[in-house]
């Protein structure tokens, strides 16, 4: 009678430790396991009860001891439930109810507090950070490695980023993100033999996807990347030692007790969990309050089709018209307007600019020591006390914001240059777009005059090489699945022009291989909120008028994104919503011409919306079409071409 009764209260146990270590989504779908593996702390994830996360490492291991193994799992962990609804005026919703459960695991080492893993799960997503204590009077360390890891299930393929060598590419400014991606290759690479950028999606054979990234990334920490190891165990790493030309350190300082920054999970059985996750930003709050009511604006730019030599008073004096007739607020003016136009001349055009409603954004180098890019002005981002008095400057003439260029790192010093850039400008009422620079990691809830950043293989290269151009409608429909799922994206494209030069005179300069209809879809298709599009005063007169009409509505800011179709590399097509208004926008990269049903459920049977479509010869047209009574419509995209549908 004794053994049965201790065999019933070990049963009883071992179900109340095995319950503790299990935290699932509200649905109830997915399912984190956490436990400890002969000491050493570890998880597993499960959606649907099928397998995406197998048993994977954790922990830390710092100059203050090694907290990845020896640890032991306490039995009673904390679990709360997390229900927030927030605003989101600059990224894919603009309205956010976010429920998750979360449970803190405390680890303890030779029966001490030594670190606890905090998990949050909600519906379709989970992120983990860890939380280290004081070991004795130590009250702050080095996190040397971080062994966190994802072992995905055997048979998964990747689309990845590789991350590039330090120190390389134009004027040494490597890495900025500005890779090629892979698509549908194996597991066990390691890209370039330095991982791959964040974000990082995997197919998990018929179960489905898994997007891996992280948020919450500031001054108080480094940013990441995934490395690849051999049988599909990806890992996280830390910055370069060759990084901007060795300055800084490549592992992290913190405070005890101190935080590290989330690592994100988004789960689906489809791709839509991926495309419209709010991940970045739920985890997140801002960090300082707006000093001024920012405004999310289009606008156009010279540099992408005229390049450096016409960053003159006259031209700018010109796109700042082309700005006004299309309806746009701002003029971005680029690199050397400090030489080629002058302070003074400067505050003449935001005078004229601001007359006609128009505001003007201004290059900077962010370069202090770092690397060699030579465009002008530098010398003015990385110093506080010139920063700051630059940007009192910037106030006094009415400058709208400005976009820092070649940051090449991610070590915290970078981390720490990014935040006192957003900071100051904030001060003085000013928008801060960044390029050749990082991954956004949720700063457009953290930062509330963050604009957006480029991190990609942007409009430049279609200027600058036909390969790029030739490739731009595979790499158009990755960035949707991939890039821009977790943050602003600053693309610089829409161009209208046929041949990248001055006067889109033919066979000059790089040739666009893809449509109007593509371009126009694109605008919808990739997200910013502050987009300065590479129309030109051209296109006035050479583009369609149905084209100019459309660009001149679209919005940059959304309410809601729906994902309807497509697969990465090949096609997509996806639904975003401006109050009442949908724009469905699609492009298909493969070889042959895409036919498909869509049903719009978002919209009323029998309305007619406007149909912006592609012929076999990629010449672009405007016409109706309506919804049937099951709501659904027939589509058509060849090659490189493009579909729009508006009610």
């Amino acid at each position: 009678m004794q053994s049965k009764l201790t065999f019933i209260l070990v049963l009883i146990y071992s179900c109340a430790v095995s319950a503790q270590s299990v935290v699932k989504s509200p649905d109830g779908k997915l399912a984190v396991s956490v436990f400890s593996n002969n000491g050493k702390p570890q998880y597993s994830v499960k959606y649907n009860e099928k397998t995406f996360i197998e048993k994977s490492p954790l922990g830390l291991k710092t100059n203050a001891g090694d907290f990845s193994s020896g640890l032991t799992l306490e039995q009673n962990s904390g679990h709360s439930k997390i229900d927030e609804s927030y605003q989101l005026r600059n990224i894919k919703t603009s309205s956010v109810h976010y429920r998750a459960n979360e449970a803190v695991f405390s680890f303890t080492k030779d029966g001490k507090p030594a670190l606890d893993v905090i998990f949050r799960v909600s519906n379709n997503n989970l992120a983990f950070k860890y939380k280290l204590h004081p070991q004795k009077e130590t009250l702050s360390c080095v996190v040397q490695e971080e062994a966190s890891g994802f072992l995905l299930p055997q048979g998964t393929t990747t689309f990845l980023c590789p991350q590039s060598n330090p120190m390389t590419g134009f004027a040494r400014t490597a890495p900025s993100y500005e890779t090629s991606y892979t698509w549908d290759d194996v597991v066990g690479k390691n890209g370039l033999g330095n991982g791959y950028t964040f974000p990082c999606l995997f197919k998990a054979g018929s179960n489905g996807w898994i997007l891996i990234s992280e948020t919450g990334v500031d001054s108080g920490y480094c940013a990441s990347r995934l490395m690849g190891n051999e049988n599909g165990l990806y890992t996280i790493g830390f910055p370069m030692p060759g990084e901007n030309n060795g300055n800084g350190t490549t592992a992290p300082g913190i405070a005890l007790t101190g935080e590290t920054p989330w690592r994100t999970i988004t789960i689906g059985e489809t791709l839509a969990p991926i495309v419209e996750t709010t991940i970045p930003f739920d985890l997140v709050k801002p960090k300082y309050e707006a000093s001024t009511e920012y405004q999310y604006t289009k606008g156009t730019w010279s540099w992408i089709i005229k390049m450096d030599d016409n960053t003159t008073f006259p031209v700018q004096k010109q796109y700042i018209d082309f700005s006004a007739t299309l309806g746009y607020e701002t003029v971005l003016v680029d690199a050397l307007w400090d030489t080629q136009i002058g302070r003074d001349k400067i505050a003449e055009l935001a005078a004229y600019g601001a007359k006609k409603g128009v505001g003007l954004y201004l290059w900077y180098n962010s370069n202090g020591y770092w690397n060699d890019a030579p465009q002008s002005p530098k010398g003015l981002m990385h110093n506080a006390t010139i920063r700051r008095k630059e940007m009192a400057w910037m106030k006094s003439i009415g400058i709208k914001g400005i976009k820092v260029d070649f940051f090449g790192g991610d070590k915290q010093v970078t981390m720490k240059l990014y935040e006192d850039i957003l900071t100051d400008a904030n001060e003085y009422g000013i928008m801060v777009i960044f390029h050749g620079c990082t991954l956004p990691r949720g700063w457009e809830r953290m930062y509330p005059n963050f604009a957006s950043s480029e991190a990609v293989l942007a409009s430049e290269n279609l200027h600058f090489g036909q390969k790029s151009c030739d490739n731009e409608a595979m790499n158009a429909a990755t960035h949707v699945f991939i890039r821009n799922t977790v943050g602003s994206m600053d693309f610089g494209g829409s161009a209208l022009n046929k041949f990248y030069n001055s006067d889109n005179i033919t066979n000059k300069g790089s040739k666009r291989m893809t449509s109007d209809v593509f371009a126009l879809a694109t605008s919808v298709l990739f997200q910013s909120g502050v987009q300065h599009f590479a129309l030109a005063p051209n296109n006035l007169s050479d583009a369609p008028d149905w084209a100019i009409k459309f660009m001149k509505d679209v919005p940059t800011t959304w309410d809601e994104v729906r994902f309807l179709e497509g697969y990465p590399g090949k096609y997509v097509v996806l639904a975003r919503r401006k109050g009442t208004k949908w724009f469905i926008a699609g492009i298909n990269a493969e070889n042959k011409t895409l036919k498909t049903k869509l049903r719009l459920d978002m919209l009323n049977a029998d309305v007619a919306l406007n149909y912006y479509s592609d012929d076999d010869q990629l010449k672009g047209r405007l016409t109706t079409l309506k919804i049937s009574k099951t709501k659904e419509v027939e589509i058509k995209i060849p090659k490189n071409g493009g579909v729009l549908l508006v009610n």
